[in-house]
């Protein structure tokens, strides 16, 4: 669940730019406070909840993950539309393509493709911990 201040407007990021689908949506007082969506392509679902108006939204610590195949094009169309990428795609140490970006309210995503190195990411990381500590 993604905490947002506004629920139509971290809607309209998940939904409009992200590519999610609207599975269901909750109104009190004609104000959407709660929205569930699934991921484009396949089952996985997020849902955005209405802080309170004194509640915190911080995530320090949290980063979405989000698989995109074709990751360029995707971050492409997201320029075009004036959404600022804080770190275009590069190819990570541990072979996965990385691209960085935050929702409106703040929170740290992670737009990536990992291809074949899906499985790979954790073990790569230990055999690079393994060969440091032997040095």
């Amino acid at each position: 669940m993604v905490f947002a201040k506004d629920v139509e407007r971290a809607l309209g990021f998940y939904r409009d730019l992200l590519g999610f689908k609207l599975v269901e949506d909750f109104r009190f007082e004609n104000k959407v406070v709660y929205a569930r969506l699934r991921a484009p392509g396949g089952n996985g679902t997020i849902a955005l909840h209405q802080a309170g108006p004194d509640d915190s939204v911080s995530s320090d610590g949290v980063r979405l993950y989000f698989e995109v195949k074709e990751l360029d094009e995707f971050c492409r169309k997201l320029q075009q539309k004036n959404f600022y990428i804080t770190k275009l795609p590069r190819m990570m140490p541990w072979g996965w393509r990385h691209a960085y970006l935050n929702d409106p309210d703040g929170h740290e995503i992670s737009v990536y493709w990992a291809d074949q190195n899906r499985m790979k990411k954790t073990m790569k990381a230990a055999q690079r911990a393994a060969r440091s500590s032997h040095t």
